[in-house]
């Protein structure tokens, strides 16, 4: 039935409107740009000198168009990340645009991509870290008021903004001192100028982190949180903040933040690792498939330009949500089919309240969506859809919450009726929209592994699917060599694969993997674990890692190597286990296994919410043919143990 006035009244939090109208965005693009992107800084120090930042050929309006094409509602910029240096010619502060090359000092990025979003119809949101390692007032009394000025000027110079992204890491600033942060006065500042603007942190209030930098929401996602208990920066809520609070004393729905690449500012050495497309796709179903927002970053390079290859892969991926998406095949004439937003299904009951959906002729599907009419609370507990087929109703997803909107991947299943029952909910569920889509068939890509002896092995998910390959970093087309077996490469390189079926005719991504020398010669010659689990970390197998025992243990913790013969190394790779993050390290290389000259320590930014494989590059190139890597001190303080799923050399 129709939603009645009883029906319609809330039941615990609900949104704002423009929480709702930030919920109905539901996709939109981060852009990482600053020094970083020109030092190959995940964290800047705030030591560095401003004219690095030169982009030859900025232009915001590629980055608005490529975000349009994409299916992107907006675009958030980090105007100041946590080295300090604005993106705009602040006036509280002497590291910014105004102090570098690019224009001659006369320019000013936020203006160019406000412009460039109200030109193509998209939202503009900032990001503003009030870390700054550079400012000389951070870690004294002035500083709040000095961040509050920046923030006024952002708000105050360029057009409306939808969010305000605020980081919650608070280290030290030039002065060595930490910044006890006024959140009230920050979030007072932004609504002060706008007081639509959703603010994101951990803590809301306008909107939350989810708890990870994968971009994947919980499979029970509420929009609900007890947001007085938490403040940004928090640790040890990374769960409460995927999953949401069932009983929540405020509206603070989640938001998925995740990188198209490794890190979120441009590099080099991440040209070849652009998520894929089945990626892609893993994280919007996470994301928006279950309640929250995706904020995709795509980092702006050196050149101030979208990359091609990231560009072609968000394209990708509206080409195939379009095709996806486009025909409902659940659309009928009922509040719960009509395909408005704006009507909904009351249930009779709060528990097992059915509606059932009949069709004229049998459909099939693979992707059912249900979303709630969440501006009256967020409902539903637990619920589980039946297929009529063969005669019978048959089981095929059994769920938690919906909340704005839950979309579910399902084998290919042909019905002529469709049965939706509301196993349990806070009270009757009002269901805005049910629909049925069809998602065409994806080609898997190509798969690129190295052995530990040097061989790389291609696979594809696709059984039919044909393999080719090349070794010199060319395109491989259907008339490259085929993979038959595996192929040695003990020397390193770039591989490039791609998937094809029907004789060529299709044919899936390039894919690209580059390598150093393999690790078939080396051994472990020291480490505080035992020798077997040791010799994980250097096995080339991600799911094996070496560890070190964590009863009575504490940092440092190190493992030494044997390469096998004198290589002229560049740097170093280590890929982190899922505990025991190593966060501070110290690498050694020597001659002779005896006599170690330290090479470089240091800390792996953001290693804690987004711990990928890092690249750490030597001041000069040493040859060695033994490395000694030592961790100094772990990610998370509950955990005094060191794990290595991978350590790595850079010769090349």
């Amino acid at each position: 039935m129709l939603g009645s006035a009883k029906a319609q009244t809330h039941v615990g939090a609900i949104p704002s409107k423009a929480q709702l109208a930030w919920q109905q965005m539901e996709y939109y693009m981060f852009i990482h740009f600053g020094v970083n992107t020109f030092t190959d800084k995940e964290w800047g120090h705030g030591d560095e000198d401003p004219k690095v930042f030169n982009p030859t050929q900025l232009d915001a309006r590629q980055w608005a168009r490529t975000a349009k094409a994409a299916g992107m509602k907006g675009i958030i910029i980090t105007a100041k990340h946590h080295d300090g240096f604005c993106l705009w010619p602040s006036a509280y502060s002497k590291h910014t645009v105004r102090e570098s090359n690019w224009k001659n000092g006369k320019g000013d990025v936020l203006a160019e991509l406000s412009a460039a979003c109200k030109a193509y119809g998209l939202k503009f949101g900032v990001y503003l870290s009030p870390w700054d390692r550079n400012h000389p007032d951070y870690g004294t009394e002035k500083y709040n008021q000095t961040f509050v000025n920046t923030l006024t000027e952002v708000h105050t110079k360029y057009g409306d903004v939808f969010e305000q992204w605020f980081d919650g890491a608070n280290g030290e600033g030039p002065n060595g001192k930490k910044q006890v942060y006024d959140w009230n006065l920050f979030n007072g500042t932004v609504y002060k100028y706008h007081p639509n603007a959703i603010i994101f942190s951990d803590a809301g209030p306008g909107c939350r982190w989810i708890g990870n930098e994968r971009g994947i929401a919980g499979t029970t996602m509420w929009s609900g949180l007890n947001r007085d208990e938490f403040r940004p920066g928090m640790g040890g809520i990374e769960k409460i903040l995927n999953e949401g609070q069932e009983n929540g004393t405020h509206w603070v729905p989640g938001e998925a933040d995740v990188s198209i690449r490794p890190g979120w500012f441009y590099s080099p050495a991440t040209d070849d690792k652009v998520k894929s497309l089945a990626e892609l796709l893993d994280i919007y179903y996470g994301s928006v498939g279950r309640n929250a927002n995706l904020l995709l970053n795509v980092p702006v390079d050196r050149r101030g330009l979208i990359p091609k290859n990231d560009s072609l892969r968000l394209m990708e991926l509206r080409k195939q949500l379009d095709a996806t998406f486009k025909n409902n095949l659940a659309l009928g004439n009922t509040a719960a089919n009509d395909g408005k937003t704006t009507t909904f299904w009351t249930a009779p009951t709060a528990q097992h309240a059915v509606l059932e959906l009949a069709f004229k002729k049998p459909v099939t599907f693979n992707r059912f969506q249900v979303q709630e009419a969440i501006a009256y609370g967020q409902r539903v507990r637990k619920f589980k859809v039946e297929a009529f087929e063969n005669g019978a109703y048959k089981e095929i997803a059994n769920e938690t919450t919906i909340g704005y909107k839950r979309i579910l991947r399902l084998p290919a299943v042909t019905a002529s009726k469709l049965r939706l029952t509301i196993i349990d909910a806070k009270a009757p569920a009002l269901i805005t929209e049910v629909a049925l889509f069809k998602a065409p068939e994806l080609l898997a890509d190509a798969e690129i592994n190295r052995n530990k002896q040097g061989e790389v092995i291609l696979t594809s998910a696709s059984e039919d699917a044909e393999l080719r390959y090349t070794l010199d970093g060319s395109e491989p087309t259907y008339k490259s060599p085929r993979y038959t077996a595996p192929v040695a490469f003990a020397a390193g390189g770039v591989v490039k694969a791609k998937a094809f079926v029907d004789k060529g005719k299709r044919a899936g991504a390039t894919i690209t993997a580059k390598y150093d020398v393999s690790p078939a010669k080396w051994r472990v010659t020291y480490a505080d674990t035992a020798r077997q689990r040791a010799e994980m970390a250097i096995d080339v197998n991600l799911h094996t890692s070496r560890s070190t025992p964590g009863s009575g243990r504490t940092f440092p913790h190190e493992i030494q190597v044997d390469l096998g013969e004198t290589l002229q190394l560049k740097g170093f790779t280590y890929i982190p286990a899922g505990n025991g993050v190593i966060e501070e390290y110290a690498f050694y290389t020597s001659a002779d296994g005896k006599n170690w000259e330290l090479q470089q320590q240091g800390t792996f930014a953001n290693i804690r919410n987004n711990p990928v494989r890092q690249d750490v590059l030597l001041p000069k190139t040493a040859g060695a043919r033994y490395i000694r890597f030592v961790a100094l001190r772990g990610a998370n303080e509950q955990q005094p143990w060191a794990a290595i799923a991978e350590l790595g050399v850079i010769t090349k």
